[in-house]
């Protein structure tokens, strides 16, 4: 645990700067009273840290709370730039348009999107403040890195302040086709937004070439394959960079005492059972929870298994819980595992042990490993980490995944056992098959996912963009150094 130590209001210019919604700590407020600060979980901060770790640059993000200003310290080596943000600002501008109108927009309308206009204008001033702690941080030709949908403007309103930077901007969900975009009262406006960078990243090839299309259609921009030109000389370039995981790092954890042990624990408390499904996702409408928990129970229906035979341990991170349809699916789904473990379930076995909670990166290692069948199925996904964490800690080359083939990891990890989610008799048979493989069919499909994402760990992700950014303004002096692998 860091102790973020202050550095006042002076902060030293940095080389390379990352921007994202938030900062990678969270508050720890201890016993006596004091406050500390701990390293994040999740994707976007597990995928930049070995990044940041290499660099000493700065990370510009909100530290979490409303209301409050803080001044700029350093926590496990890295200088962090508090952006603050009101009460109101974090419902109109995080929980308004970021989370109620782009979210669902960029997920195939998953669920309807909410257009307000003065969600919109929280949005451009956030933005517009993020913009500027990145000027005021930033050494001359520095590289600064914008990260995700909340911060689409941001490249734009920088280059205005420091056109000596170069700016690159990744996005972490899908980007959708035109017919969907094109919904958006503000789409020419978000579009500008994003080609204030030289380089704009997307999971995946298709969501690139979505972008350039828009650009070309609704901006009027030459395109030409993945560039476009702008009036003013400039060139912006659009490709695809998969992020991945620290996968040494989760091998290395998988391997562990601690973890090994655990993990024997999880399977003793669960009753042996022959296999253990597993789904472990952020509460969200996206990530076709109901539907995986409801073919599950559908097989035990069936009689193709018993609750003895196999249990469903589905873990679900609370998310944005004053949105009201992330309310609703908590109560839908409480009320699915209770009416399934009623039915199905035995005194001491459960069909299903769900755990609305969060947990460290110690415990999930231990419910991977200890977990046969790991089930990940979203309806749209622009990657998904944790189908790439399950793999990385079945260092035996054991194990299944099932994966939906709209998610963004479906692309590389083509040895799961893919499904639609939308199709549960689909999704049934897939599972089915997972759990009724034999050893040596298991092993080749692992052993072929595990090669994929070794090769193609977060270091490899990072330093490809840097290289790519670097590549992208030639003529500039500064050199970033890539990221040490684990």
């Amino acid at each position: 645990m860091g102790s973020g130590r202050r550095r006042g209001n002076a902060v030293q210019r940095a080389d390379l700067v990352i921007v994202a919604n938030r900062l990678p700590v969270d508050r720890v407020v201890e016993a006596d009273g004091s406050t500390t600060w701990r390293r994040s979980p999740g994707g976007l901060v597990s995928a930049l840290s070995p990044v940041m770790n290499t660099q000493e640059g700065a990370w510009i993000g909100w530290p979490g709370d409303v209301g409050e200003d803080l001044a700029p310290f350093e926590n496990e080596g890295m200088t962090l730039v508090p952006v603050s943000m009101s009460a109101e600002e974090y419902e109109e501008y995080y929980e308004g348009f970021s989370n109620a109108t782009l979210w669902p927009l960029y997920h195939d309308l998953v669920a309807k999107p909410e257009f307000h206009r003065e969600w919109w204008d929280s949005y451009v001033a956030v933005n517009r403040r993020f913009a500027e702690a990145a000027a005021a941080v930033a050494a001359e030709h520095a590289m600064v890195w914008i990260q995700d949908y909340q911060l689409q403007l941001v490249p734009a309103l920088l280059r205005d302040l420091r056109p000596d930077l170069r700016i690159g901007f990744f996005l972490h969900i899908p980007f959708p086709p035109a017919e969907l975009f094109s919904q958006l009262p503000w789409r020419r406006e978000l579009l500008q937004g994003l080609l204030g960078a030289d380089l704009v990243g997307f999971q995946l090839p298709g969501a690139a070439q979505n972008f350039i299309r828009l650009v070309r259609e609704r901006v009027g921009h030459k395109t030409h394959r993945d560039s476009v030109y702008l009036p003013d000389g400039r060139m912006v370039t659009a490709k695809a960079f998969p992020i991945s995981i620290d996968t040494a790092g989760f091998t290395e954890l998988a391997r562990s005492e601690p973890v090994q042990a655990r993990a024997k624990q999880i399977r003793e408390d669960l009753g042996n059972p022959r296999r253990i499904f597993l789904g472990i996702d952020r509460l969200d409408y996206t990530k076709g929870i109901y539907a995986r928990l409801r073919a599950f129970s559908e097989l035990i229906h069936d009689g193709h298994f018993t609750v003895e035979d196999a249990t469903f341990v589905q873990v679900a991170s609370p998310s944005r819980e004053r949105v009201d349809q992330y309310r609703i699916l908590r109560d839908d789904i409480d009320r699915l595992v209770g009416h399934i473990n009623g039915d199905l379930g035995r005194l001491g076995r459960p069909a299903i042990s769900y755990l609305n909670a969060s947990f460290p990166r110690e415990e999930m290692a231990a419910l991977y490993v200890a977990s046969d069948i790991m089930v990940v199925t979203p309806f749209r996904d622009g990657m998904n980490l944790v189908a790439k964490e399950y793999v990385a800690c079945r260092y035996d080359d054991d194990g299944a995944l099932v994966l939906s083939e709209f998610a963004g990891a479906a692309a590389e990890l083509k040895q799961a056992y893919l499904v639609n989610p939308y199709d549960i008799n689909g999704m049934k048979a897939q599972m089915l098959e997972a759990y009724r493989a034999e050893e040596k069919e298991l092993a080749k499909r692992m052993r072929a996912m595990r090669k994929t994402i070794v090769e193609n760990d977060v270091a490899n992700w990072a330093n490809n963009f840097l290289a790519d950014l670097a590549a992208a303004r030639p003529g500039h002096e500064k050199q970033v150094k890539p990221a040490k692998r684990s």
